[in-house]
């Protein structure tokens, strides 16, 4: 067990040391001055701090290690358009994605795993089919497409749910959280539960857009892990000795198909990650997909650059856990050393 810990910690480390490469790289192929890519700051004769020397000097192993270090004090840089602290706009925006995130993956495992479960117990029966062609469907609709379908329908046809934003300009919420619902709940607003009903309506759309290809996912790989176990011989053998159903489940088909399902959580977290980039943006949810969206269109260079270093590091950092939590609940997949 501390040998795998040990081995997904130094995996971590590396990654995230090769995105410090890469982020710090785009400064210099960024069109500009580098120094000014990275702080968003001119480059001037009187510009005090150890990065701007060692911009000075020409000295790049000095410019990496100062820019690491202005990384980790939160001296992320300013943005262009805004002139804004990038530390401040990032967690600005990084609670609305969290949320999305969180609501939309809850909602893709609380319907695409019970639905993998009762496709694989009824395999190649009508329920089956029924459920697989479903997830087929899903699969195929790209995720921009299924956002403006859902508007066209919903909002402007229906005129049932709201179209962009996170909560109605008609509450003033205050944050301390960042999550829209949390600081509904925790606020003395004298109409706190219509400015909830308000934020439960501005999240259903954008939830299910994200939600959709996952849950698709999610059934056919469930279903998959359960049709395999039902078919071992350990199973047959239990049938025969005439255990209960909820017996054989829950001992034995359910425990050995989580295993077949947890590696897919974490190769699905940058499907995730990338189908809230998208839905934040057509949607205009105040989230990182859609600041760093705007800042690509507006050439914010500092922005993009400490955008993509965020983004990747929080998809590697969740991917490695739980590929590493997988390999600790099942220790017969450590075959092979990494890192």
């Amino acid at each position: 067990m501390l040998n795998t810990l040990v081995r997904y910690f130094n995996l971590i480390v590396i990654t995230l040391f090769i995105l410090l490469l890469i982020s710090f790289s785009l400064a210099y192929f960024f069109p500009g001055d580098p120094y000014t890519n990275l702080t968003g700051k001119m480059l001037l004769a009187d510009t005090d701090g150890p990065l701007a020397a060692a911009f000075r000097e020409g000295n790049v192993l000095q410019q990496f290690w100062y820019y690491v270090q202005n990384l980790t004090m939160g001296n992320w840089g300013h943005s262009f358009s805004s002139a804004l602290p990038l530390y401040d706009q990032i967690f600005q925006t990084l609670p609305a994605t969290l949320e999305l995130t969180f609501y939309a993956s809850t909602l893709s495992l609380v319907i695409g795993i019970p639905c993998g479960m009762l496709a694989g117990f009824l395999h190649h029966k009508k329920t089956d089919y029924t459920f697989m062609s479903m997830s087929m469907v899903m699969v195929s609709f790209p995720v921009f497409w299924l956002a403006l379908l859902l508007i066209l329908i919903f909002s402007l046809q229906l005129n049932l749910l709201p179209m962009s934003g996170r909560l109605s300009l008609l509450y003033d919420i205050p944050e301390t959280s960042g999550f829209v619902l949390i600081d509904i709940i925790n606020s003395s607003h004298p109409d706190r539960d219509a400015a909830l009903y308000d934020a439960i309506q501005h999240l259903i759309l954008p939830t299910i857009a994200v939600s959709f290809i996952t849950t698709a996912v999610f059934l056919r790989t469930t279903r998959r892990a359960i049709v395999d176990v039902m078919a071992t011989e350990y199973i047959k053998t239990a049938q025969t000795r005439g255990l209960p159903f909820y017996v054989i489940f829950s001992r034995h088909v359910l425990r050995n198909a989580m295993l077949s399902i947890l590696p897919l959580l974490a190769i699905q977290i940058s499907t995730l990650v990338t189908n809230v980039m998208i839905v934040e943006t057509v949607f205009s949810w105040p989230g990182v997909g859609h600041w760093l969206i705007q800042a690509i269109y507006e050439r914010d260079y500092p922005a993009i650059r400490i955008g993509m270093l965020l983004v990747s590091s929080i998809v590697v950092f969740f991917a490695m856990s739980l590929e590493c939590i997988s390999r600790l609940i099942d220790p017969s997949r450590d075959n092979k050393k990494y890192a």
